[in-house]
C-alpha cells in the first residue's frame, strides 16, 4: 500500500515556493521532521489548522520539527495575483502566523504534492520524516484532534512505520482517495472507472466496509448488473455473518432489504434466507448495544419484517426505535431528522 500516493516516497522539492511570511525554507533539511500543510484561501478552517501547527512547532522545535504552510492551488493567472490573494487572506484570517507561509502559482507544487498525494480536501497535511520520506498524509480530524501529534511522536522515535496506527491511517487515507475518485466518476456516469476504482480499494483493503457497500450500490443501483451485484451482495452478507460484527450485519441487512434497488431481479428465496440469518445475528447482538445502536438495529430489521409480510413486527420494530431515539441525548437537529425518518417508516408500515 505504501507505493500509493507518495506515502513512503521521498518528499518532492519545494524550491518553486515564493515566501510571503516568516523565514523562508528553501529545502527540506535531512535530519529534521517537517510538516507541510497545503491550504487554500477558500478553506473555512485552514487558518485554525495553521495556527495549531504553529503550536506544535513551538512544542517540538528543540527536537527538530519545522512546519510550513503553502497555498498552491489558487486559481489566478500571475504570481502577483497569487501574492495579493494570499496576503489579503492572511491579513484577515491569520495576521500573525507562527510558521512560515508561502505560495506557488505555477502548478508544480500542486502537481507534485497535492495531486500525487491523492489529496481531495484542504488543508492536506504531509509529515516528512528525518530521511525526507513522506511518513503520513492526512487532514485535521475534529473527532481526533490529537492524531497529528501522535503521528509526530512516533515519527520522532522511529516507530511510526511499523505501528498499527500507521497502517490504519494509511488505510483511511486510501479509502478517502479512492472513494472520492469513484464518486467523481459516478457523477459523470463513468461507471466502469468507478467500478475499477472500488475494486482496487477492495483488493488493497479486503475488510473495508465502505468499499464493500459502494461495490454493491454501484452494481445494483447504478449499473443494474444484477448478476454481478447479487454475487457481491451475497458475499457481503456471508462475511457479515461470519464476522458477527454489528456494523457489518446492519450494512448487509440494509443492502438486502432497505435500499432502493429492484429486488425483483434478485433470487427471492436466497435473499430471504440470508435475511433471516442476518436477523438472528442482529437480534443476538442487540441487547449488548447502547440505546442509539439498538435503535439503528430495530430500524434496519423492520424492512425485512415488512417484506416478509409480518407488518406487525415491522411496526413494533420502528416503535422500539422511536422510543429509544426519544430517550437519547442527541443534538436537536440530528434527533428531529432521525425521528422524522422513523415516523415516515411507521406511517408507511401502518398504511
Amino acid at each position: 500500500m505504501k507505493a500509493h500516493f507518495l506515502i513512503g516516497s521521498l518528499a518532492p522539492s519545494i524550491e518553486t515556493l515564493t515566501w510571503i511570511r516568516g523565514n523562508p525554507i528553501f529545502a527540506l533539511e535531512r535530519g529534521k521532521i517537517h510538516i507541510v500543510a497545503l491550504f487554500a484561501t477558500t478553506c473555512g478552517f485552514c487558518s485554525k489548522s495553521l495556527a495549531d501547527l504553529g503550536q506544535l512547532q513551538e512544542k517540538y522545535r528543540d527536537i527538530g520539527l519545522e512546519a510550513l504552510g503553502v497555498a498552491a492551488r489558487e486559481r489566478v493567472a500571475t504570481a502577483d495575483e497569487a501574492r495579493a490573494r494570499v496576503d489579503t487572506w492572511l491579513n484577515k484570517e491569520l495576521p500573525n502566523p507562527t510558521i512560515p507561509i508561502a505560495f506557488e502559482h505555477t502548478g508544480e507544487m500542486n502537481k507534485l504534492w497535492w495531486v500525487a498525494g491523492g489529496s481531495f480536501a484542504d488543508p492536506t497535511i504531509f509529515v516528512v520524516d528525518r530521511d525526507n520520506s513522506i511518513a503520513h498524509i492526512g487532514y485535521p480530524d475534529p473527532e481526533d484532534p490529537d492524531l497529528l501529534e501522535r503521528v509526530l511522536i512516533k515519527v520522532m522515535d522511529g516507530s511510526w512505520d511499523t505501528s498499527a496506527e500507521a497502517k490504519n491511517a494509511q488505510e483511511k487515507w486510501l479509502e478517502g482517495v479512492l472513494l472520492f475518485r469513484a464518486i467523481a466518476a459516478v457523477n459523470i456516469k463513468d461507471f466502469q472507472t468507478a467500478l475499477s476504482t472500488i475494486e482496487e480499494g477492495i483488493k488493497a483493503i479486503p475488510d473495508n466496509l465502505p468499499f464493500r457497500e459502494a461495490h454493491v450500490e454501484l452494481l445494483l443501483g447504478r449499473m443494474h448488473d444484477f448478476e454481478a451485484g447479487w454475487i457481491v451482495l451475497a458475499r457481503l452478507a456471508r462475511n457479515a455473518i461470519e464476522k458477527n460484527d454489528g456494523e457489518w450485519l446492519l450494512a448487509a441487512m440494509q443492502q438486502l432489504f432497505g435500499s432502493p434497488y429492484d429486488y425483483s431481479c434478485l433470487p427471492f428465496a436466497e435473499r430471504f434466507s440470508m435475511g433471516k440469518e442476518l436477523l438472528e445475528s442482529i437480534q443476538t447482538l442487540c441487547p449488548q448495544q447502547d440505546g442509539i445502536s439498538r435503535a439503528r438495529s430495530y430500524a434496519t430489521i423492520a424492512p425485512y419484517f415488512y417484506e416478509s409480510g409480518d407488518k406487525d413486527r415491522a411496526v413494533e420494530s420502528i416503535a422500539h426505535a422511536l422510543e429509544l431515539v426519544e430517550g437519547e441525548s442527541l443534538p436537536d437537529d440530528v434527533k428531529q431528522e432521525y425521528l422524522a425518518q422513523l415516523e415516515a417508516a411507521l406511517a408507511e408500515y401502518k398504511g
